[in-house]
């Protein structure tokens, strides 16, 4: 499993005023923090940036880049922002992503064949809402699947988002029942191991403490790994999750000492 660190969030305050500055010391900080935290990867989530989404992705992209060797995700709505980010990178990312949504597919699937590189696709409808249930995501994911077929992504290429359901809905818990089944099958049902990702921190939107928090991420992070996601969104620099991370991948691999 490659975790991946969701802490470059542009909604943070020290982030969004480095962005907005252009100053590269604070990212560099915490990138570099995330790293020694053991994060495998980096998700650069800069939001829709509604203006100069080029030059700051540009900037966020360069800024990770020449602090760490690590892959990015790039974690934007915007498409200009996404071309920009793959342009300006000095190694393959991956795009985070696109959906059945008629104008995400029309705008984001050109990218990621343009640029030979890995993109996640979300279990949402073509309205934008998350199926009800597991059959409903994996007719999704069927759909989805063909739909990157026909624009010429590579299956390889591809990594399912089944979309882990905030905690705060009233389905919630059923909903995130859904997404472990859909980890476990998928496979099977696309007739190749295409590898999934969750994003642990959205099972806890909404709530009040961080101590809710750590308890809830780290009671589903055990089923995730246990349904075989491949790739986890979580904030690295929690430490609490990171040992409950680590701990739950050595008991799934099967090592033979797996306290050590």
């Amino acid at each position: 499993m490659i975790v991946v660190a969701d802490n470059l969030r542009i909604t943070l305050l020290p982030v969004g005023r480095a962005v907005e500055r252009m100053d590269p010391e604070p990212i560099r900080q915490m990138i570099s923090a995330c790293m020694d935290a053991g994060a495998q990867a980096i998700d650069i989530n800069s939001g829709p940036l509604s203006r100069t989404p080029e030059e700051k992705m540009t900037f966020l992209v360069r800024t990770v880049q020449e602090t760490v060797d690590l892959p990015i995700v790039l974690d934007t709505a915007n498409p200009r922002a996404i071309a920009a980010g793959l342009a300006a990178g000095n190694q393959k990312a991956i795009i985070n992503g696109v959906s059945v949504e008629p104008d995400r597919l029309r705008q984001i699937l050109p990218l990621a064949r343009q640029y030979d590189c890995d993109i996640i696709g979300y279990l949402l409808g073509p309205d934008g809402h998350v199926p009800a249930d597991a059959p409903g995501r994996m007719e999704v994911a069927v759909t989805l699947f063909n739909k990157m077929q026909i624009a010429g992504i590579s299956p390889d290429r591809i990594v399912i988002d089944p979309v882990v359901a905030p905690l705060a809905w009233q389905d919630g818990n059923r909903q995130n029942m859904a997404v472990l089944e859909v980890i476990r099958t998928l496979p099977e049902l696309l007739g190749f191991p295409v590898r999934t990702i969750a994003g642990l921190s959205n099972l806890t939107t909404g709530a009040p403490d961080l101590d809710t928090r750590r308890r809830y991420q780290g009671a589903f992070l055990p089923m995730l790994v246990a349904a075989g996601v491949d790739m986890v969104l979580l904030n690295i620099l929690d430490p609490a999750l990171t040992r409950v991370a680590d701990s739950s991948q050595r008991i799934a691999d099967g090592r033979v000492f797996s306290w050590q």
